[in-house]
């Protein structure tokens, strides 16, 4: 067993009430649940591993492949949609050549949407891990890629 998940076993007794918060250290840990680990936690707990699996893909927090070390998340809410959200998600599309749901080969970048991430007089915007961009425009996102190349140099 992999010694970051044996860390993470420790700290906990394997009820089946610990199910959530052992998966969301095992993901903190590995910035995904790995099959490996999911195996491991199943046999901790002593629950089948359709149970861990069942819980695991109920809740859209839990990701089964490798996430980027950058999280863009594009609102789609009802103020960011009427304010161009589309086009907006299609710039970042083509800058970070992933569409939806993907991320880039070199694991720098997860590309999402949320239904409303809250900031509508911000439309539209984009939360990029734990910051948001507001009233983006295609150029502005073009912008953004532009300066972090130029912050590369």
């Amino acid at each position: 067993m992999d010694e970051r998940l044996e860390n993470i076993l420790s700290s906990y007794n394997g009820n089946n009430n610990e199910v959530i918060p052992i998966l969301q250290a095992v993901q903190h840990e590995f910035g995904y649940l790995p099959e490996p680990e999911m195996s491991e936690v199943a046999r901790f707990t002593g629950l089948p591993k359709s149970r861990i699996y069942g819980v695991a893909t109920f809740f859209e927090q839990f990701k089964f492949t490798p996430q980027g070390k950058n999280l863009v998340v594009v609102c789609r809410g009802t103020a960011c949609h009427v304010r161009g959200a589309k086009r907006i998600l299609e710039e970042f599309e083509e800058r970070l050549d992933i569409k939806e749901g993907e991320t880039t080969e070199d694991l720098e970048y997860t590309l999402g949407t949320a239904a409303c991430i809250g900031c509508c007089a911000l439309a539209p915007c984009v939360m990029i891990n734990d910051d948001v961009e507001a009233k983006l425009t295609p150029k502005k996102v073009a912008d953004y890629f532009s300066k972090e190349t130029a912050d590369e140099v």
